[in-house]
């Protein structure tokens, strides 16, 4: 009997930043591991969130045997308030990630069941014909796990997100250990994150985090505000204990940063000292040399805390002279400018801001090339697979374990879509998904058209005209003149002799269809041909036009 393959099929993460997801199928099971989402690109406008095209599982729904979790960042649980509705499956995590789920969830306001499973690091549990055990790994975010997963045809290292940080905030290191056991048994396959595979050397620690932060603390003559993920728990942790290093309260703005903060506390996960944490009604009635106020807004949201502040449009913070701004996170990728505008308005209005360039106020949770060498080199797996990163990223992570003895055709380069089958000896891409991007738009979660994004960008760049024409239904005979109404296309007295010149224009060419009756549509082409062409010989630019055509 031949031996069946197992089917590797990345849903999202490979070839971009962010919605990490994984499928791993064989026979008539499947797992699924992560289920992230990624913030939108530029040209992505009006769409507030991308998560990932799930048509293949939902096709194959009787053979999903539940869904794994590595950690509770954005990027690898935010698609879960969508995917949840239409895949209702149980989902295995660590106790923190679970906690960070249960907050994701509530902010979506989700309303339905969902079974959540607490895995810790070293448990086995059985999916299908997988069998699955957590390992921890180091990341910026305490309960981080990877997966060591027993298939029919061999054991599967997934690593997660990690870095190799021997000082690590919350004291728990990626176990080394456990992964150099799995060697002399033969790894068939590891997956490992290529996020920072282009920076050569170590990560740096943690620890310099902490070291900054206090120092800064020292230094500050006021208050001292700081921005970073809400889910950045060991930092979260770093900034209560200088606070209280030195004698600081701390005021938590943000709504999901206040959820976060006490969750993670409750369950254990922050420790915070008594009297550390004020009141909002306390924040003006303290010196300012004894406040810090932790707040989300790092990456420039447009509602965060930091940028309501920024735009002077916060209820309680306002920025004073003394004012210590510290932005303690790297912009995602598409970001940069909201950042950057941030930062403009709080020194603007006085602030000093402290921020990556200046100081090393962050650090990331992934680790550089020689901690992907020393992964490498540990596990000795017979295949290999660059996971989360854009290609370059998962190119530059495949030539260093080429360069660490893996043959060239035993590594896989993979897109999302791309569909793996791999045996004991061999591996193969054998198709494609027809996959695409499905954006949350608004409460509308859909695969938004090309059109309509092309559409957006049009309006952004070149505005939209609505003509409206009136046509006797009988004879076809335009009744009064067309007309014409533009927004963010000219200016109004500007385009006072435009809309005359359209005007006779289209009552020209609508005359030879007199005497006769003419389709709506017919008239409506004839209405866009005729004031495309006229506009753009008279400005060299393309406004979308909209025709509205009424029969009387």
């Amino acid at each position: 009997m031949t031996e069946q393959k197992l089917r590797i099929i990345p849903l999202g993460g490979l070839g971009e930043v962010g919605k990490n997801m994984m499928a791993l199928e064989y026979a008539n099971d499947i797992i699924i591991i992560d289920a992230g989402l990624m913030f939108p690109k530029q040209e992505m406008l009006g769409v507030d969130l991308v998560i990932p095209d799930i048509s293949y599982l939902i096709e194959r729904k009787t053979k999903l045997k539940g869904m794994i979790i590595t950690h509770g960042h954005e990027d690898h649980i935010g698609a879960l308030p969508y995917i949840l509705r239409q895949l209702n499956l149980p989902i295995y995590s660590t106790k923190l990630t679970q906690g960070l789920i249960s907050v994701k969830l509530k902010e979506r306001r989700w309303k339905g069941k969902v079974t959540l499973k607490t895995i810790q690091p070293g448990a086995k549990f059985t999916l299908g014909c997988f069998g699955i055990e957590f390992f921890s790994v180091c990341h910026s975010i305490p309960d981080s796990v990877g997966l060591i997963i027993q298939t029919p045809i061999g054991i599967i290292i997934h690593s997660g997100d990690f870095k190799l940080d021997y000082t690590p905030v919350d004291g728990k290191t990626t176990n080394l250990n456990r992964l150099a056991q799995l060697e002399a048994q033969g790894v068939l396959l590891l997956l490992s994150d290529s996020t920072y595979s282009e920076l050569r050397g170590y990560t740096p620690s943690e620890r310099v985090v902490g070291e900054t932060l206090d120092r800064i603390m020292t230094e500050a003559p006021g208050r001292v505000i700081i921005a970073t993920f809400a889910s950045l728990i060991s930092r979260i942790q770093q900034v209560i204990d200088a606070a209280a290093k030195h004698q600081r309260r701390v005021f938590v703005t943000g709504r999901s940063m206040k959820d976060i903060v006490r969750m993670a506390s409750e369950l254990g996960y922050i420790n915070i000292p008594p009297g550390i944490l004020g009141n909002p009604n306390e924040l003006h009635q303290l010196p300012r040399n004894q406040v810090v106020i932790l707040a989300t807004g790092s990456q420039g949201e447009p509602t965060s805390a930091l940028v309501r502040i920024a735009n002077r449009d916060h209820k309680q913070v306002h920025i004073v002279s003394g004012d210590t701004v510290v932005i303690s996170a790297t912009p995602i990728p598409g970001n940069e400018a909201l950042v950057n505008r941030t930062v403009d308005n709080l020194f603007r209005q006085g602030a000093q801001v402290i921020y990556e360039k200046l100081e090393q106020v962050h650090v990331h949770g992934h680790g550089s090339q020689e901690e992907l060498k020393l992964l490498l080199n540990l596990v000795k797996p017979k295949f290999f697979i660059p996971i989360h990163g854009e290609y370059r990223q998962l190119s530059l992570h495949a030539k260093l374990a080429e360069n660490m003895g893996i043959p060239k055709n035993n590594i896989f380069v993979l897109e999302d879509g791309d569909v793996l089958e791999l045996g004991r000896k061999t591996g193969k891409v054998v198709s494609k998904l027809p996959m695409g991007n499905i954006y949350v738009d608004g409460l509308v979660v859909s695969n938004l058209d090309n059109m309509v994004l092309r559409d957006r960008k049009v309006l952004s760049q070149d505005g939209i005209i609505a003509v409206t024409i009136v046509i006797d239904k009988k004879e076809g005979r335009l009744i009064g003149k067309p007309n014409i109404a533009s927004r963010g296309f000219i200016d109004a007295k500007e385009g006072e002799a435009l809309v005359e010149k359209g005007q006779d224009l289209l009552i020209t060419a609508l005359k030879q269809d007199q005497g006769h009756p003419t389709e709506r549509e017919a008239i409506n082409a004839k209405v866009r041909n005729v004031l495309a062409k006229f506009l753009y010989t008279e400005t060299r630019r393309r406004p979308m036009i909209v025709p509205i055509t009424i029969e009387v």
